[in-house]
């Protein structure tokens, strides 16, 4: 039974290795999500409201929620794409923090032999 439970150990640790090996290349990082707009404008006679309507655009958004608030910024395809690594890097981030907090639970769950409710 011992060696069972070394196993599983060593099983979690080279998977924590692993997340944390994949944590180590994250670069910088930015929260919120990046969205491509086209819009009507306020004009009657412009074509955005004819049918069908050829809208103006697209218009990249950053959207984020800054001390409860949403905000948003309007951000050029240059600046989209250069930064565009750095919104990857961060679902990557949530994502690998996510992984990390549930192999932590599954191993304190068997470690202390405890039911493990999700």
């Amino acid at each position: 039974m011992v060696v069972a439970k070394k196993n599983n150990n060593e099983d979690f640790e080279a998977e924590r290795r692993r997340i944390m090996t994949e944590l180590s290349q994250i670069g910088f990082v930015l929260p919120g999500s990046v969205t491509s707009r086209r819009s009507r404008c306020g004009n009657p006679g412009c074509s955005c409201h004819d049918e069908p309507p050829k809208l103006h655009g697209p218009y990249q958004t950053w959207t984020r929620a800054v001390h409860g608030k949403t905000v948003t910024r309007n951000l050029t395809e240059e600046q989209v794409e250069r930064y565009g690594l750095w919104f990857d890097d961060a679902r990557r981030l949530r994502s690998l923090v996510s992984e990390l907090k549930e192999l932590s639970l599954r191993a304190v769950s068997q470690t202390e032999n405890w039911e493990l409710r999700k």
